[in-house]
């Protein structure tokens, strides 16, 4: 199993390439857990959805499975705060788990690391990042 880690370099890339990956690597059933900052109030009131809310320091993390209403939502969102750069998601933190394989979306998308993938994995996530190679720092770990 390998591992993929990424790292937006360029902030004006578009968020589809996240969307087919969360589309590819995220299922609902898996583990969940969002985390948002506290003061993130809207976003911490659409993640309750999904899960039970724990206080964490200064992060509200919000723990449960994906569901189907999960998915949808993350893949017809559209970040309104570009504030700063452009955010995949609207969360600060994502990570979905199952057995052996971990999808962990960080900076509201802008890092992510897929942790136990497959080689017909390292495949269809080549394929989708070739069009954003120059906006991408991108580490990859394939297995035998």
């Amino acid at each position: 199993m390998g591992i993929i880690q990424l790292q937006v370099v360029d902030h004006s890339v578009p968020s589809d390439w996240w969307k087919k990956l969360v589309k590819h690597f995220v299922h609902a059933g898996d583990e969940l857990e969002i985390r948002c900052w506290k003061e993130e109030t809207a976003e911490i009131k659409q993640a309750s959805r999904y899960g039970k809310l724990l206080e964490d320091g200064l992060e509200i993390s919000v723990k449960g499975m994906v569901t189907d209403a999960l998915l949808t939502e993350l893949l017809a969102e559209a970040p309104v705060d570009k504030e700063t750069y452009e955010k995949m998601t609207k969360y600060f933190s994502i990570r979905a788990k199952k057995e052996t394989f971990e999808f962990s979306s960080e900076h509201y998308g802008t890092e992510l690391y897929i942790i136990g993938i497959s080689n017909e994995d390292f495949s269809f996530f080549s394929q989708i990042i070739a069009p954003y190679a120059n906006c991408l720092s991108i580490y990859t770990e394939e297995s035998d």
